[in-house]
C-alpha cells in the first residue's frame, strides 16, 4: 500500500516526465512558460520539487513487499 507522500511523489514525477516529453517532442517547456520563462524563482522551486519527488521515487524501487505491508 502506497503511503500519501507516495502518491504525491508519483504524481509530481508523472508531471515531470509530461514536461520534459513535451520539451523532447515539441521543444515547449510548460513550466517555463507557465512562470515565465525556466530562469523564473517559481519555475526553479517546481523543478527542484519535481526533482526531489523523483529521488524520493528511488525509494519505491528498493522496498520489499514486507516494507510496503508494515506502512
Amino acid at each position: 500500500m502506497m503511503t500519501v507522500i507516495d502518491r504525491i511523489a508519483l504524481i509530481l514525477v508523472i508531471v515531470g516526465a509530461l514536461n520534459w516529453g513535451g520539451v523532447g517532442l515539441f521543444a515547449f517547456d510548460t513550466v517555463a512558460w507557465i512562470c515565465g520563462g525556466a530562469g523564473s524563482l517559481l519555475a526553479r522551486i517546481i523543478y527542484t520539487v519535481v526533482a526531489l519527488a523523483g529521488v524520493w521515487c528511488i525509494s519505491l524501487v528498493f522496498r520489499t513487499e514486507d516494507a510496503i505491508e508494515e506502512a
